[in-house]
């Protein structure tokens, strides 16, 4: 979302990089919100499953929405709600897989877990940005060679790249609907939710950097 999200708004919207950075600083601002202050305490009440499902769902729309933005986009009508939603959806759903990922581990493994789950984000991150993008790009050749205008044929590969990500994030929402299991159980003692937090919200900062 970062990457493919700052070229449609340099590329077709032709906004300036300081324009770029206030435009994801919804994003920006929703997760840390909600990582510091809301969701600990609704993984806490909740548990983590119930949180992370309405987050997945929040990014589902937000890449939905963003996978509809037009060629002329207005900030307002057409990004913002895109904006607001990945932010919410990011903010409970990030500190929740965390939680989820280190409830397992043992005091003395719980650094290994944790590094596992970094790798695993970034070679994830990655691996999926470098799929998306080709796909991007191709698909806007295609769109180009058809006689689209650059514009357009831009904008059209950054949205089905946005919507293989939302698909993508369905299935994602669907296994964490079917597989997790359904309870309170994951508390503090074996995971403490202020702790976990604390790196997924890093990591998230450096990337929107």
């Amino acid at each position: 979302m970062f990457f493919l999200g700052a070229l449609y708004l340099q590329r077709v919207l032709g906004y300036s990089a300081i324009k770029v950075g206030l435009a994801f600083l919804p994003v920006a601002i929703s997760i840390g919100a909600l990582s510091l202050r809301l969701t600990p305490r609704l993984v806490m009440r909740f548990g983590a499953k119930a949180t992370l499902l309405p987050g997945l769902a929040a990014i589902v729309a937000g890449l939905a929405l963003f996978s509809r933005a037009p060629v002329h986009a207005t900030y307002l009508t057409d990004l913002f709600p895109s904006m607001l939603l990945l932010g919410v959806g990011a903010g409970l759903s990030f500190p929740a897989l965390a939680t989820l990922a280190m409830s397992g581990a043992t005091p003395s493994d719980s650094g290994l877990a944790s590094g596992l789950v970094n790798t695993t984000q970034q070679v994830g991150g990655a691996l999926g940005l470098a799929v998306l993008a080709t796909l991007s790009t191709t698909h806007s050749q295609n769109l180009l060679a058809s006689g689209r205008s650059t514009a357009s044929a831009l904008t059209g590969g950054y949205h089905m790249a946005f919507a293989i990500g939302s698909a993508l994030v369905i299935v994602a929402l669907g296994i964490a609907f079917t597989q997790l299991r359904s309870d309170r159980g994951i508390q503090a003692q074996e995971a403490p939710v202020d702790e976990l937090v604390a790196e997924p919200q890093q990591a998230y900062g450096e990337e929107a950097a």
